[in-house]
Protein backbone atom coordinates (compact mmCIF):
# COMPACT_ATOMS: atom_id res chain seq x y z
CA UNK A 1 0.00 0.00 0.00
CA UNK A 2 2.98 2.41 0.32
CA UNK A 3 4.52 3.29 -2.56
CA UNK A 4 2.19 1.78 -4.74
CA UNK A 5 2.73 -1.66 -3.33
CA UNK A 6 -0.58 -3.50 -3.91
CA UNK A 7 -2.32 -5.92 -1.21
CA UNK A 8 -1.85 -9.43 -3.52
CA UNK A 9 2.15 -8.24 -3.23
CA UNK A 10 2.51 -7.42 0.06
CA UNK A 11 0.41 -11.35 0.85
CA UNK A 12 3.39 -12.77 -1.18
CA UNK A 13 5.90 -10.65 0.23
CA UNK A 14 4.86 -11.70 3.74
CA UNK A 15 3.55 -14.79 3.52
CA UNK A 16 0.36 -14.27 4.72
CA UNK A 17 -3.07 -14.37 3.46
CA UNK A 18 -4.75 -11.36 1.90
CA UNK A 19 -7.90 -11.10 4.78
CA UNK A 20 -4.86 -10.37 7.46
CA UNK A 21 -3.30 -7.66 5.58
CA UNK A 22 -7.01 -6.15 4.93
CA UNK A 23 -7.77 -6.56 8.33
CA UNK A 24 -4.41 -4.99 9.54
CA UNK A 25 -5.20 -2.17 7.82
CA UNK A 26 -8.71 -1.37 8.87
CA UNK A 27 -7.41 -1.74 12.45
CA UNK A 28 -4.35 0.35 11.85
CA UNK A 29 -6.69 3.14 9.97
CA UNK A 30 -9.17 3.15 13.01
CA UNK A 31 -5.97 3.29 15.12
CA UNK A 32 -5.19 6.38 13.79
CA UNK A 33 -8.60 7.69 13.78
CA UNK A 34 -8.83 7.35 17.42
CA UNK A 35 -5.36 9.13 17.78
CA UNK A 36 -6.25 12.17 15.67
CA UNK A 37 -9.85 11.99 17.92
CA UNK A 38 -8.23 12.32 20.70
CA UNK A 39 -4.88 14.60 19.74
CA UNK A 40 -5.66 16.69 17.45
CA UNK A 41 -8.20 19.21 19.37
CA UNK A 42 -7.16 22.97 20.48
CA UNK A 43 -5.12 23.19 18.14
CA UNK A 44 -3.26 26.37 17.29
CA UNK A 45 -3.05 26.99 13.62
CA UNK A 46 -3.59 30.65 12.76
CA UNK A 47 -3.34 29.73 8.29
CA UNK A 48 -5.13 26.85 6.94
CA UNK A 49 -6.08 25.69 3.22
CA UNK A 50 -8.49 23.39 2.35
CA UNK A 51 -8.82 21.63 -0.74
CA UNK A 52 -10.37 18.62 -2.24
CA UNK A 53 -8.85 15.99 -4.30
CA UNK A 54 -10.57 13.01 -6.45
CA UNK A 55 -10.25 9.26 -6.39
CA UNK A 56 -11.74 6.12 -6.95
CA UNK A 57 -12.89 3.08 -4.89
CA UNK A 58 -12.82 -0.39 -7.65
CA UNK A 59 -12.90 1.71 -10.75
CA UNK A 60 -14.32 5.74 -12.06
CA UNK A 61 -17.95 5.74 -11.53
CA UNK A 62 -18.74 5.39 -14.96
CA UNK A 63 -16.94 1.35 -15.20
CA UNK A 64 -19.16 0.08 -11.86
CA UNK A 65 -20.46 -3.03 -12.42
CA UNK A 66 -24.46 -2.75 -10.94
CA UNK A 67 -23.43 -5.26 -8.26
CA UNK A 68 -21.25 -2.77 -6.65
CA UNK A 69 -23.10 0.47 -7.22
CA UNK A 70 -23.28 1.87 -3.79
CA UNK A 71 -19.42 0.42 -2.52
CA UNK A 72 -17.34 1.83 -5.40
CA UNK A 73 -16.66 4.54 -8.26
CA UNK A 74 -15.65 8.31 -7.27
CA UNK A 75 -14.71 9.60 -4.00
CA UNK A 76 -13.11 12.94 -2.58
CA UNK A 77 -10.70 13.33 -0.08
CA UNK A 78 -11.14 16.71 1.77
CA UNK A 79 -8.29 18.03 3.64
CA UNK A 80 -7.30 20.68 5.32
CA UNK A 81 -3.72 21.53 5.87
CA UNK A 82 -1.90 24.23 8.20
CA UNK A 83 0.34 26.65 5.84
CA UNK A 84 3.06 26.80 8.25
CA UNK A 85 3.91 23.61 9.79
CA UNK A 86 1.87 21.41 7.25
CA UNK A 87 0.15 19.68 9.69
CA UNK A 88 -3.05 18.08 8.45
CA UNK A 89 -5.75 18.98 11.15
CA UNK A 90 -8.37 17.04 9.56
CA UNK A 91 -9.22 14.73 6.31
CA UNK A 92 -12.58 13.46 5.29
CA UNK A 93 -13.61 10.88 2.35
CA UNK A 94 -16.61 11.31 0.73
CA UNK A 95 -18.54 12.60 -2.15
CA UNK A 96 -18.13 16.32 -2.85
CA UNK A 97 -21.45 17.88 -2.11
CA UNK A 98 -22.68 20.61 0.37
CA UNK A 99 -23.63 17.63 3.39
CA UNK A 100 -19.81 16.81 2.93
CA UNK A 101 -18.33 19.76 3.20
CA UNK A 102 -20.61 20.45 6.32
CA UNK A 103 -19.71 17.57 8.13
CA UNK A 104 -15.79 18.49 6.98
CA UNK A 105 -15.68 21.96 7.99
CA UNK A 106 -17.57 20.48 11.33
CA UNK A 107 -14.81 18.16 12.10
CA UNK A 108 -12.18 21.27 10.95
CA UNK A 109 -13.94 23.67 13.55
CA UNK A 110 -14.53 21.11 16.87
CA UNK A 111 -10.35 20.78 16.35
CA UNK A 112 -9.82 24.76 16.73
CA UNK A 113 -8.78 27.07 19.68
CA UNK A 114 -9.39 30.17 18.48
CA UNK A 115 -10.07 32.02 15.02
CA UNK A 116 -7.92 31.11 11.61
CA UNK A 117 -7.75 32.24 8.09
CA UNK A 118 -8.70 29.61 6.19
CA UNK A 119 -8.34 29.48 2.30
CA UNK A 120 -10.01 27.33 -0.27
CA UNK A 121 -10.16 27.00 -3.98
CA UNK A 122 -13.58 28.80 -4.38
CA UNK A 123 -15.42 25.16 -4.32
CA UNK A 124 -19.19 26.17 -3.99
CA UNK A 125 -20.21 24.01 -0.77
CA UNK A 126 -17.67 25.91 1.40
CA UNK A 127 -19.38 29.14 1.28
CA UNK A 128 -22.28 27.52 2.94
CA UNK A 129 -20.48 24.65 4.89
CA UNK A 130 -17.69 27.13 6.72
CA UNK A 131 -20.50 29.75 7.33
CA UNK A 132 -22.33 26.23 8.86
CA UNK A 133 -19.16 25.72 11.05
CA UNK A 134 -17.54 28.65 12.19
CA UNK A 135 -20.16 31.10 11.36
CA UNK A 136 -18.49 34.76 11.49
CA UNK A 137 -15.60 33.70 13.41
CA UNK A 138 -13.11 32.33 10.85
CA UNK A 139 -11.48 35.17 8.57
CA UNK A 140 -12.50 33.09 4.85
CA UNK A 141 -13.59 35.38 1.73
CA UNK A 142 -17.58 34.97 1.20
CA UNK A 143 -17.55 35.80 -2.62
CA UNK A 144 -15.15 34.08 -5.19
CA UNK A 145 -13.81 36.42 -7.62
CA UNK A 146 -15.66 37.13 -10.81
CA UNK A 147 -13.06 38.54 -13.16
CA UNK A 148 -9.16 38.22 -13.91
CA UNK A 149 -8.38 41.33 -12.31
CA UNK A 150 -10.24 40.27 -9.06
CA UNK A 151 -8.82 36.78 -8.82
CA UNK A 152 -4.95 38.66 -9.82
CA UNK A 153 -5.42 40.80 -6.75
CA UNK A 154 -6.83 37.45 -4.02
CA UNK A 155 -4.19 35.42 -5.17
CA UNK A 156 -1.40 38.54 -4.55
CA UNK A 157 -2.88 39.24 -1.14
CA UNK A 158 -3.03 34.96 -0.50
CA UNK A 159 0.85 35.35 -1.76
CA UNK A 160 1.76 38.30 0.29
CA UNK A 161 0.39 36.39 3.53
CA UNK A 162 2.15 33.22 3.02
CA UNK A 163 5.31 35.22 2.86
CA UNK A 164 4.68 36.79 6.37
CA UNK A 165 5.84 39.82 8.05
Amino acid sequence: MVEGVSLRSITRLLGVGKNTVARLLVEAGQARAAYQDEHLRNLTCKRLQVDEAWSFVYSKARNVPEARKGQAGDVWVWSAIDADTKLVPSFMIGGRDTEQAKLFMEDLARRLKHRVQLTSDGHKPYLEAVEHAFGADIDYPRERPQTRDELRRVVMMMVDTFKGP
